[in-house]
């Protein structure tokens, strides 16, 4: 069962069907700390990001979202970054027109 604001140690532990099942156009990989691969799930925040990408109607490209304590401090992220909870995603949008 997945659970909300929980910091999963690794990207492999999100059982991956319920995980497609809410977010069908991402995956617990792509939402993964880039530097140890730990997940925090915060279903608002992800519910948004899919209605987005539905809205959108084309791939949203993340190259960042959720960032565990001692990766954010390793890349001199702000103490208090929304990263740390999930609920930051930084979009590249060089695949579509960002207007």
């Amino acid at each position: 069962m997945l659970k909300e604001n929980y910091e999963y140690q690794s990207w492999r532990e999100v059982p991956v069907s319920e995980f497609k099942a809410r977010w069908p156009n991402f995956s617990p990989e792509e939402i993964a700390c880039n530097g140890d691969g730990k997940v925090m799930l915060n279903f608002r925040a992800l519910d948004m990001l899919q209605k987005l990408r539905i809205k959108i109607g084309r791939p949203l490209i993340l190259n960042s979202a959720y960032r565990s304590s001692a990766y954010n401090k390793k890349i001199g992220g702000v103490v208090n970054s929304m990263h740390l909870r999930g609920i930051a995603f930084d979009v590249r949008m060089d695949n579509h027109n960002p207007e």
